[in-house]
C-alpha cells in the first residue's frame, strides 16, 4: 500500500477506492466503473444466494467495500464527484487528501495469480501471520511462468498453495501445481 508519491493527475496508477453502497445494490461501484470503460479489480469469492426462490451459487466481492480502479485522477476524480457513494481510501498521518494507491507491478502480479485460480482464499493484512510463510519457490511453466513467491503453511493438506499479497491490504492463497516449483536455495 501506497500513496501517490507524484502528484501527476494524467498518470494512470491503481487507486484504492470505496464503495458505500449497499452489498445488494442492483449497480454496484465497480460494475459502473467497468460500464464507464474503466479498468476495476475486486477480489471475488462464490456465495450462495437464494433468488426468487431458488438457491444460487453466485460471485460476489471479498470485502463488499473493496475495489481497485487503473486510471489516471483527471479521469476518476469527475465519476467521484458525481457518485456520492464511491469515494478513494486516505490514510492517517498523510498528506491532507493524498488517495493510496497500489504498485502497478504488485496489482499485475495479484491479478495475473487470481485469476489463475477458480476460488482463491483471501486474507486481510492482518490475518496473515509469519507462521503461514512457508519456503521460497520460483514458478517454472504453468500460467505463473517466473513468479518467485512463498508457499503458504497448512497441516492436512496435500494441495500447495502459494501467498501473493498486495502489500499491506490483501494477501490471496492461490493453489499451483506440484511439477512447477522449484525451491530458492539462498
Amino acid at each position: 500500500m501506497t500513496t501517490s508519491e507524484n502528484n501527476e493527475p494524467n498518470e494512470r496508477q491503481w487507486f484504492v477506492m470505496r464503495d458505500l453502497k449497499r452489498p445488494n445494490a442492483k449497480l454496484p461501484a465497480y460494475q459502473q466503473l467497468i460500464e464507464d470503460g474503466f479498468e476495476v479489480f475486486t477480489p471475488m469469492r462464490w456465495q450462495i444466494a437464494t433468488v426468487g426462490g431458488r438457491r444460487t451459487r453466485q460471485r460476489v466481492p471479498y470485502i463488499a467495500d473493496l475495489l481497485f480502479v487503473f486510471a489516471s485522477r483527471n479521469d476518476l476524480d469527475p465519476v467521484v464527484d458525481v457518485t456520492p457513494t464511491l469515494q478513494y481510501r486516505f490514510a492517517h498521518g498523510l498528506p491532507y487528501r493524498q488517495p493510496l494507491t497500489v504498485r502497478t507491478d504488485d496489482m499485475k502480479r495479484f491479478i495475473a495469480a487470481v485469476s489463475t485460480s477458480d476460488s482463491p482464499i483471501y486474507y486481510r493484512a492482518e490475518e496473515i501471520t509469519p507462521d503461514m510463510y512457508g519456503r521460497t519457490i520460483d514458478i517454472l511453466g504453468g500460467p505463473l511462468n517466473g513468479m518467485r513467491c512463498r508457499l503458504l503453511k497448512m497441516r492436512g493438506t496435500r494441495r500447495r498453495r502459494i501467498i501473493v499479497e498486495i502489500p499491506g491490504y490483501l494477501a490471496a492463497a492461490v493453489e499451483v501445481n506440484p511439477d512447477f516449483i522449484q525451491l530458492v536455495t539462498d
